[in-house]
């Protein structure tokens, strides 16, 4: 079996010769040769020439065995395109200049077309398969509606989420409004993404783990239900949401293909808390890389035999991968997962 192959054949629950891996975040700062071309170019510069993102998709695949591409971009891309300031600053992660405070920002938001407003984004996705060649497949993604709704209200990263929270509860229908017009841009995009090369979808709700079960139950996952119902059904699509461990079970009922786990469930249990017939990702801590070669590997091979060579695991870590970690381990983590999941 092909590396081709492998990644799309466990996300469908078929059968394969060893368990597929890809990390989130392969393409970033732990490689030396995504720092040489972030030293000359800023990062939303990079997002948005397709050649440097193609350039930085293929790094990974070139120093690791891995099974997936995933194309460089960012998730908070198309808030810009709706009408939110955007900026990156080094060491502060993004900064959006224009917050949504009240249900006039929510309403002048505005929709967006993909194949205009991000067609560098789906111009960089026709460019990297085509250079992959079918080596590995290629994954689209993009940001969940409650996590770019986090943003879109904060202004940025949060602690506590008390703007986002306090218009849930003082605003409802305004929030509500909001997550419907990210829904509707992130099903556009996401379908966008697979016309033009992707071959599966990954959505991050990066901070949905703020919220309780109920409030996700309420203010979440309508949305998410829709949305993985809109989404070009030939491509798989997984959806990865951090801090969920208090809700897993409501988690996997959105009706994605493939949920990703994070580190702070074991695989097992989350595994049978969204039932075995779902296809499940993850779920190394990524700290874990920093440790010991033998620690990493019995990790590793704790993870595999919880999994249980039963088909649809796709081996990734629990969050992304940290800047500073060790390259040899990354490669020994990859070939750890390979050899200890080998089928005969």
């Amino acid at each position: 079996m092909s590396r081709q192959d492998r990644f799309l054949k466990a996300c469908r629950k078929q059968d394969v010769d060893c368990t597929p891996i890809w990390l989130m975040r392969q393409a970033g700062r732990y490689l030396r040769e995504y720092r040489d071309v972030r030293q000359s170019h800023s990062f939303l510069e990079m997002c948005k020439t397709p050649e440097l993102a193609v350039e930085v998709t293929l790094q990974p695949i070139r120093r690791f065995d891995l099974d997936a591409a995933i194309i460089f971009s960012d998730i908070l891309l198309p808030l810009e395109c709706m009408g939110i300031g955007l900026e990156f600053s080094d060491g502060e992660g993004p900064v959006l200049h224009n917050p949504l405070r009240t249900a006039e920002d929510v309403e002048r938001m505005r929709a967006i077309d993909p194949e205009t407003d991000l067609s560098y984004v789906l111009k960089a996705l026709e460019m990297a398969r085509t250079e992959l060649n079918g080596i590995v497949p290629l994954i689209g993604f993009a940001g969940a509606p409650f996590t770019l709704a986090s943003y879109a209200i904060e202004g940025g990263g949060s602690r506590n989420y008390i703007e986002t929270k306090k218009m849930m509860y003082t605003e409802p229908a305004s929030f509500h409004l909001l997550m419907e017009k990210l829904t509707d841009m992130v099903i556009a995009y996401l379908n966008a993404q697979v016309r033009h090369g992707a071959q599966a979808v990954q959505v991050f709700d990066s901070w949905v783990g703020t919220l309780s079960s109920t409030d996700y139950e309420t203010f979440v996952l309508p949305h998410m239900k829709r949305l993985l119902a809109s989404l070009e059904p030939s491509a798989p699509h997984i959806h990865f949401a951090l801090g969920v461990s208090h809700m897993l079970k409501l988690v996997g009922s959105a009706g994605a293909d493939v949920v990703g786990i994070d580190w702070r469930t074991p695989l097992d249990e989350a595994w049978k808390k969204m039932g075995l017939k779902k296809a499940v990702q993850g779920n190394l801590d990524p700290a874990l890389l920093f440790g010991s070669s033998q620690h990493l590997v019995a990790s590793v091979h704790d993870i595999l035999e919880r999994a249980g060579n039963r088909n649809g695991h796709v081996f990734n870590l629990g969050h992304g991968i940290f800047p500073a970690t060790p390259i040899d381990n990354v490669s020994l983590l990859i070939k750890s997962v390979h050899s200890g999941s080998a089928r005969p």
